[in-house]
């Protein structure tokens, strides 16, 4: 039997300013990236997400992001490898706490927008995330682009890693996510992105946007939480992959 894990990007509210989906997508997931209040986030709403993901019984990852509010962290910066390094740490050691204190652990980290895409590809930044996230908790898991730095980085080190797929983005022929500043880039019709998820899942494959078919990994499929369609994606993905008979579960929970 397949199984995946489906993943959405959550707690990404900020003082008055919601993000509506959270709650409702909770119990279509099997884990979820916690924003730490760089990108996103703020303590109240880390706290609040925690323990909603916790009732619903759904794994509870850091998602890490640039310092970068107003950009929502989907703005490259020029950052160092020991800044990236640190950044992570600081910001696993935020949502840890308050996952500690509702008598909960720690299942995995992935990185957020513009720094989940630079070290995609920076392999320095790719080997500091990694090194951050081993040195504060060997076990974690680490969410990754299938087939990037970043996977590559935690595997070298003996970090668990789980390669990651969109259902919501396009693909270049290289493997990447089309950049957002390119048309086309996210996937507003159900339709396309269903299709997307069944090829990753079933033969391990995306067409670009060249049309070439992409060998990839999917292990976790994302759902992004500020998405316009995300709470009819998550519904529509969990129950297309239920009727294909996978195995809906995080990665070490089955």
């Amino acid at each position: 039997m397949k199984m995946v894990d489906i993943n959405c990007d959550l707690g990404e509210s900020y003082g008055i300013y919601r993000m509506p989906w959270d709650e409702a997508v909770l119990p279509l997931i099997t884990s979820a990236n916690i924003a730490c209040g760089f990108h996103a986030g703020d303590p109240a709403t880390m706290r609040s997400t925690v323990e909603k993901a916790m009732e619903h019984q759904v794994a509870i990852g850091a998602h890490p992001g640039l310092p970068d509010m107003q950009g929502f962290g989907r703005r490259s910066m020029d950052i160092t490898p020991q800044e990236a390094y640190d950044m992570v740490v600081y910001q696993i050691g935020a949502l840890d706490a308050f996952i500690r204190s509702y008598g909960g652990c720690m299942h995995h980290v992935k990185p957020h927008g513009a720094l989940y895409n630079m070290a995609a590809e920076n392999m320095l930044l790719a080997e500091a995330i990694a090194q951050a996230v081993y040195d504060v908790r060997p076990e974690l898991y680490l969410y990754g682009l299938a087939g990037s730095a970043l996977i590559e980085s935690a595997d070298r080190i003996g970090l668990r890693s789980v390669s990651e797929v969109f259902a919501d983005r396009t693909y270049g022929s290289d493997g990447k996510l089309t950049p957002r500043s390119h048309a086309g880039a996210v996937i507003g019709q159900p339709e396309q992105a269903l299709a997307q998820v069944l090829r990753m899942v079933n033969e391990g494959v995306v067409v670009s946007t060249e049309g070439l078919a992409v060998p990839l990994k999917a292990e976790t499929i994302c759902i992004h939480g500020d998405g316009e369609h995300a709470l009819s994606f998550a519904r529509e993905i969990r129950a297309l992959l239920e009727a294909e008979g996978v195995m809906l579960s995080a990665a070490g929970h089955a």
